[in-house]
């Protein structure tokens, strides 16, 4: 998934992120910090959103439908794997990919799992904790096989 995708799916689906919250334009811009007028312009289609509004309504709207039914049930972290190309630290309880994410393989404790909607990877242990997220099949079939290894000898 590319930065410009994900910016242009936010810009469209600006106006029904604004009203699944059932905020005013002047309440939505100013929870973005950009103008009334930027914000019309966004929902009208005639500028795309910039990279900072885009983080913005990412992380301060994450829960809303339209941008999970579009970016995958963890929108935040399609926008951090885009920033960063590979997130590799144990952070963050999941659900466990009941929703959302297909299961590729396992090794030892751990599992890989690919976002049926952004198709980003990420490596969960036994107890749903995300270890590994990626947008590159090779790179997490790696780490798989780096934790799996590990795991054989706790």
């Amino acid at each position: 998934m590319k930065k410009e995708f994900v910016m242009q799916v936010v810009s469209e689906k600006m106006k029904v992120i604004r009203t699944e919250r059932d905020f005013s334009q002047e309440k939505m811009a100013e929870c973005l910090g950009i103008s009334k007028k930027t914000l019309v312009q966004i929902e009208k289609g005639r500028v795309m959103a910039s990279w900072n509004v885009v983080v913005a309504t990412v992380a301060l709207f994450s829960d809303s439908d339209s941008l999970q039914n579009k970016l995958g049930d963890e929108p935040l972290e399609v926008l951090r794997l885009i920033a960063h190309t590979n997130v590799n630290e144990p952070r963050d309880k999941t659900m466990g990919g009941r929703m959302w994410w297909v299961e590729i393989e396992s090794n030892g404790n751990f599992r890989l799992q690919q976002n049926l909607i952004s198709k980003h990877y990420r490596i969960l242990d036994k107890e749903n904790y995300r270890w590994f997220s990626s947008f590159d099949q090779a790179g997490a079939r790696e780490r798989l096989k780096e934790l799996g290894s590990q795991s054989e000898w706790q």
